[in-house]
């Protein structure tokens, strides 16, 4: 049976924010102490790193929800299907909808459930559900999706991937820049006239790597200590990722029969430009070729890191010609690989 991709959306939200939005921030170490540095040598030293130069931010009445629904609009548009013939709607995000202002993430219904009551689906069949799963959730909601259908449990699924981190981050500390906000969608339908899954993988490791990514209060001592951030033990997760992420991908691409030579593109997730350059780079050298040129399309220097929209976004924005240095073909073999909080990875090999 050929499970594939018929239909893509994406929302990128409208509010740019550049690098030099936080040079008036006042970044703390966790102890709550100044760093020696001026912002405009951090956000240098950051931008060299990460890529990110921009990150995008959600319109303050537009919850997770909200954007998860129009990247889902899109690829039902996309895909030319009816909607209620969807059989699941799965809804990766980590943090619910959340409210500017307000210290509680929103998951009651879920949002799955908001996505399907926005969409005017009427099929009580079509079942929603939330899917957390750090920042590869999306991937592993196409993975889940692949289970239901090879199943017969569902014929077509949408699979949504969305966040708003510029809401549960700390603008005190530096790590507040590397996260935006976003959504991109996908439906999976069997026997599939427009391409095909090969092969997948998922990991969970959480012994010590458990806690990489967190929530914790802010690095100052003069917010309140009832409200919560996200926080992350970024060399650790570096580490972490170009060692095992770049195994996983060559596990997943041997499972699939296909070669090496034969893989004309990788989206992986978009968290930190010199980390996804180390993983890609190792990930080659696993079968001993270098890096082709133009491999891997990156949208994190406009974008920034919205952690499960990263991967459905960037293929999206390539599908529709939004990427003009990027395309696929009919026939081309491409790669979508994540790693996040969990510590989670994992990766698809898929045949356009």
């Amino acid at each position: 049976m050929k499970i594939g991709i018929i239909g893509t959306g994406s929302h990128i939200p409208s509010i740019i924010t550049k690098n030099e939005n936080f040079l008036d921030h006042q970044f703390m170490e966790t102890d709550g102490s100044s760093f020696e540095q001026k912002n405009n040598v951090i956000i240098e030293k950051f931008e060299a790193i990460t890529g990110i130069s921009n990150r995008r931010y959600a319109q303050p009445d537009l919850k997770t929800s909200d954007i998860g629904f129009l990247a889902a609009e899109e690829a039902i548009a996309s895909a030319g299907v009816n909607k209620e013939e969807l059989d699941y709607i799965i809804f990766a995000h980590n943090f619910g909808d959340l409210t500017p202002g307000k210290i509680q993430g929103d998951t009651l219904p879920s949002l799955a459930t908001r996505v399907k009551h926005l969409l005017r689906i009427q099929n009580p069949k079509c079942v929603a559900y939330d899917l957390i799963f750090g920042c590869p959730g999306w991937i592993e909601g196409m993975i889940q999706a692949t289970a239901f259908i090879k199943s017969g449990m569902a014929k077509k699924c949408l699979v949504i991937g969305a966040e708003t981190l510029s809401r549960v981050v700390d603008r005190h500390d530096r790590d507040s820049m590397i996260f935006s906000d976003g959504a991109g969608a996908a439906i999976l339908e069997a026997n599939s006239p427009k391409g095909e899954i090969l092969s997948h993988a998922s990991e969970t490791y959480a012994n010590e790597e458990a806690y990489y990514l967190y929530f914790d209060k802010s690095n100052s001592p003069l917010e309140s200590k009832d409200t919560r951030y996200i926080k992350m033990q970024g060399r650790k997760i570096y580490e972490f990722a170009c060692i095992n992420v770049p195994k996983a991908m060559a596990s997943c691409l041997d499972d699939s029969g296909v070669d090496i030579e034969d893989v004309k593109k990788i989206f992986i997730h978009q968290a930190n430009e010199k980390m996804d350059e180390a993983i890609i780079k190792r990930f080659y050298k696993i079968y001993g070729k270098p890096v082709p040129e133009n491999v891997m399309p990156m949208s994190i220097h406009d974008l920034g890191n919205s952690s499960v929209a990263t991967v459905p976004t960037l293929y999206d924005m390539v599908l529709k010609g939004k990427l003009p240095e990027h395309e696929v073909k009919k026939g081309d073999v491409v790669i979508f690989a994540s790693v996040g909080a969990g510590m989670n990875i994992n990766a698809i090999v898929y045949r356009y």
